[in-house]
């Protein structure tokens, strides 16, 4: 809710102030109150944007690390006793082109988290 929304339904309400002399001392003593969670809100969005962005960005390098690993050190199917590696590079070998998607849907993603800024949704 924006301040101008507050505003308006304020003005429409026309709330009765009371002619209590610690009624502005209790309005202040709210507003501090809904300030402090405001703020804990705001930080709480700023340590999960910042734990995603880190998760992804450990994702990306570590499957980077894994893949060049896996150029640089392959494993012959054949020379292995079981046949489980082989089956299992039958079963990837038809969607392994589609591994370029993923990874350049995780950079995009990561761009568009490290430019766009959100705005304070209160103010």
């Amino acid at each position: 809710m924006k301040n101008t929304d507050i505003e308006s339904l304020l003005r429409e309400n026309k709330p009765q102030i009371k002619d209590n002399p610690t009624f502005l001392l209790e309005v202040q003593q709210k507003m501090r109150a809904v300030d402090g969670i405001k703020s804990e809100v705001d930080r709480q969005r700023r340590y999960g944007r910042q734990a995603l962005v880190i998760a992804l960005f450990a994702g990306l390098v570590l499957g980077g690390l894994i893949a060049v690993l896996a150029y640089l050190y392959p494993i012959n199917p054949e020379s292995l006793e079981r046949n489980f590696l082989a089956d299992l590079k039958t079963a990837i070998d038809p969607w392994k082109h589609y591994v370029l998607f993923l990874v350049a849907g995780c950079a995009l993603s990561l761009g568009v988290m490290f430019t766009t800024r959100r705005e304070n949704s209160l103010t």
